[in-house]
């Protein structure tokens, strides 16, 4: 049996490469903000340089982006279920991100109140419960933030008026520890901005 050896050139690259995978698994990864089709992804600084509608605790996991308010005087007086928006927040199921027949139809309600307001944007925000690692549940979020962009584009609304952002755990509405409380925080939230 033959051995091969590596030169010196491939041996110094393999383990130069093998330095590179090891130093960017070091740190947390910042929620992941999609682009839509089309449009380039905004850079962090540009979140950053704004202040947020409501309060965000920042941290290694969580960065503010900016502009969320529904501030448009189309919106003024507008409620609606989640976290008071005029779009009520989707559920999932636990370690899902399929749409159920309920988050459908809410999804539907949105499409045509967006129909009818074509001068907003909409954020939509993924979440989780907090059982999970950070790097787990970022994926899962955004998982389920796309699942309700492609059904709204689906349903007809143009994706240039949407984007998505994954949270992960970062942002629960209940802080308990039961299955009440853990269904809460498995959703997506809407954010509408002019």
């Amino acid at each position: 049996m033959q051995r091969h050896r590596l030169s010196p050139r491939r041996a110094f690259l393999a383990a130069l490469g093998a330095a590179v995978l090891l130093a960017g698994c070091g740190h947390k990864r910042p929620p992941v903000l999609t682009a839509t089709p089309g449009q380039p992804a905004p850079a962090p600084a540009e979140h950053l340089d704004r202040a947020p509608a409501r309060p965000v605790d920042e941290g290694p996991d969580v960065r503010a982006v900016g502009g969320e308010g529904a501030t448009s005087a189309d919106l003024a007086g507008r409620t609606g279920s989640g976290e008071g928006g005029p779009l009520a927040d989707v559920h999932f199921a636990y370690d899902s991100s399929a749409l159920s027949d309920e988050a459908r139809a809410t999804l539907e309600k949105h499409a045509v109140w967006l129909q009818s307001h074509r001068n907003v944007k909409v954020t939509i925000e993924g979440n989780c419960d907090d059982r999970g690692t950070v790097d787990y549940n970022l994926a899962l979020s955004e998982q389920r933030a796309r699942a309700a962009y492609d059904y709204l584009v689906s349903l007809g609304v143009a994706a240039a008026r949407l984007r998505t952002v994954s949270y992960g755990k970062e942002r629960p509405l209940d802080p308990g520890n039961t299955e009440e409380a853990w269904a809460r925080n498995r959703r997506d939230h809407f954010t509408v901005s002019p």
